[in-house]
């Protein structure tokens, strides 16, 4: 039986002019995000990905082609790879109208078959007749990225790549991008790259995410498998995991499976810090530090009269934020100075939670994560984000 190969398979190590270390994969039909924050190397990927950049060392394996392998020198020229591209600022030509813009990766046909492929590209992503005769300066930022995606479609690609490709169109717009991007990749056998800072934006639309930073490729999964088990307190920081906590690892407990986790909290004697029972995977020895989240779904708001289980804790509602359709609560917890849950809630129950509210929280300690704290790791009690 053969092994079956990604369609996008990317390994890069180099030090300059920036380093750029790690792995990733990217299957037929798969939407991958690149997440990070700024400088952390997308880009450069990007730039690699397209042939505009050689890596130091490296290989970028499309399908059943080579189109990098630094051991081999082998590195094909952006224009011998099938690659369809979205730039950030679309990169359209302003003297142009949408079909002559659409017909620049078409001049190898005659000018008749150029116009009837671009029409039909166009068609497909929704440009209407009068449209597609108009200049880019005579679009609205919509059309015009529909344009680009257009253009990049009739590359007929091997490979998408879309770099902050919603950054510039209002939110409206965005939308409905969303769903052109949804109807694509249902048609589209292709792995496709998104380059995006929106953390919301790459869970609603991505397979699979690969967390970068400082040009380190720290981890690459599910968003859900990310969110529920980030690698690293790095990680959950840079996908924006709110509820992170220091702790301590006591070690296994008496039920099979099962490991017992200290919650540290600011000025508490070590008898007065509550006792976890959370999953055990057996490699963290006695007494290390750590780092632990849970997600939003392992977190439920009760009445102060039903606080009865060594997973409950009084709360206090100390910051509500109205978010249109949600609202952000900050909620300090009683037990443990120090330590604040942030939530968000929709429907008419968030109007009953007004700042000062006290009430009962409880975590389900089965969707708790543990990560160690390295020598050169920090740790607090809540990452403080801006919410603003």
């Amino acid at each position: 039986m053969t092994q079956h190969s990604p369609a996008l398979q990317v390994s890069i190590e180099q030090t300059l002019p920036m380093p750029i270390k790690g792995y990733f994969q990217c299957e037929s039909g798969q939407l991958l995000a690149l997440v990070g924050p700024s400088g952390a190397g997308k880009t450069s990927l990007i730039r690699m990905l397209s042939g505009l950049m050689q890596p130091q060392q490296g290989k970028v394996i499309v399908g059943d082609e080579v189109w990098c392998d630094t051991e081999q020198n082998i590195c094909l020229s952006p224009q011998s790879r099938h690659v369809g591209m979205v730039f950030q600022n679309y990169a359209l030509m302003p003297h142009f109208d949408a079909i002559e813009n659409v017909s620049l990766p078409l001049l190898h046909l005659p000018k008749a078959e150029r116009i009837k492929q671009a029409k039909r590209w166009l068609d497909h992503v929704g440009l209407t007749d009068a449209e597609q005769h108009r200049k880019p300066a005579d679009l609205s930022g919509g059309q015009q990225q529909r344009v680009a995606v257009a253009r990049a479609l009739a590359r007929e690609p091997k490979l998408m790549l879309l770099d902050e490709p919603f950054s510039a169109v209002d939110q409206m717009n965005r939308q409905s991008l969303y769903r052109l991007l949804a109807d694509l990749r249902r048609e589209l056998a292709i792995p496709i790259i998104l380059v995006t800072h929106d953390l919301n934006e790459a869970r609603m639309l991505a397979d699979q995410l690969v967390v970068i930073d400082n040009g380190q490729i720290l981890q690459q999964g599910t968003p859900s498998d990310i969110y529920n088990a980030p690698r690293n307190a790095r990680v959950a920081d840079l996908v924006g995991i709110h509820n992170r906590f220091l702790g301590e690892w006591i070690g296994p407990s008496e039920q099979s499976g099962q490991g017992l986790l200290r919650w540290k909290g600011q000025g508490l004697s070590v008898a007065q810090q509550p006792v976890l029972q959370v999953r055990d995977k057996g490699r963290l020895p006695e007494g290390q530090p750590v780092n632990w989240v849970i997600p939003s779904d392992g977190i439920s708001l009760i009445k102060k009269n039903e606080i009865s289980q060594q997973n409950d804790f009084h709360a206090e509602v100390t910051e509500s934020r109205h978010l249109g359709e949600i609202n952000l609560l900050t909620l300090t917890i009683e037990e443990v100075p120090g330590a604040e849950f942030v939530l968000t809630l929709s429907g008419s129950f968030r109007k009953n939670l007004p700042v000062g509210t006290k009430l009962g929280i409880r975590l389900d300690l089965s969707l708790v994560h543990v990560m160690p704290i390295r020598a050169d790791g920090q740790g607090k009690n809540r990452l403080k984000i801006n919410k603003a």
